[in-house]
């Protein structure tokens, strides 16, 4: 009789190889998350720099610091959402000459005390209903500091565990900085 020679994988070939995957999938997919939640950290950073220098500069060119309320009105958390300036014409972004390139994940905001101004910066970017929030304190030649608009008592150093950094970007507080990843 003829014999019959089957091509093909087996069962048992196939499962193996499944599993396979099912292993690297399972390594791979939290480190992409990982990644992703620090770009949209990485946005508020960049973003909280490019307010500290347009502060400084019209605080040069015009004597005062600029305020500005939490911009856009809502933070869009795990999306991002088209920037809208909420503050009136002369207490804005658009005043110091900051407006962000493309839609943004977190909220903004520029609170002033004089000489001392504080940027702040607020997201839910992982979803789990406590937010990221990153800020920016610069006292004035008293040591006096702005108040917070969204909830940035003090800048943390994440290395010491300690509050009061001054003139550095960082979460405003122990819990703030840090996200599922």
């Amino acid at each position: 009789m003829f014999e019959r020679r089957q091509k093909g994988f087996t069962l048992v070939e196939l499962m193996i190889v499944v599993a396979i995957i099912g292993i690297l999938a399972s390594t791979a997919v939290p480190n992409f998350l990982r990644f992703q939640m620090r770009s949209k950290t990485s946005e508020a950073k960049l973003n909280i720099a490019a307010i500290v220098t347009a502060e400084k500069a019209y605080v040069a060119e015009f004597g005062n610091y600029v305020a500005a309320p939490p911009s856009p009105g809502s933070s869009s958390g795990a999306s991002s959402a088209p920037f809208v300036d909420e503050g009136l014409p002369g207490a804005n972004f658009e005043s110091v000459g900051w407006l962000p390139e493309g839609p943004v994940y977190f909220q903004y905001s520029v609170s002033v005390n004089g000489g001392a101004f504080l940027v702040e910066a607020a997201a839910d970017i992982d979803s789990d209903t406590a937010p990221q929030i990153w800020g920016y304190q610069n006292p004035d030649s008293d040591g006096n500091v702005a108040a917070p608009l969204q909830d940035c008592a003090a800048i943390w150093d994440i290395n010491t565990g300690s509050s009061g950094l001054i003139s550095m970007i960082g979460p405003c507080g122990l819990d703030h900085g840090r996200s599922v990843f």
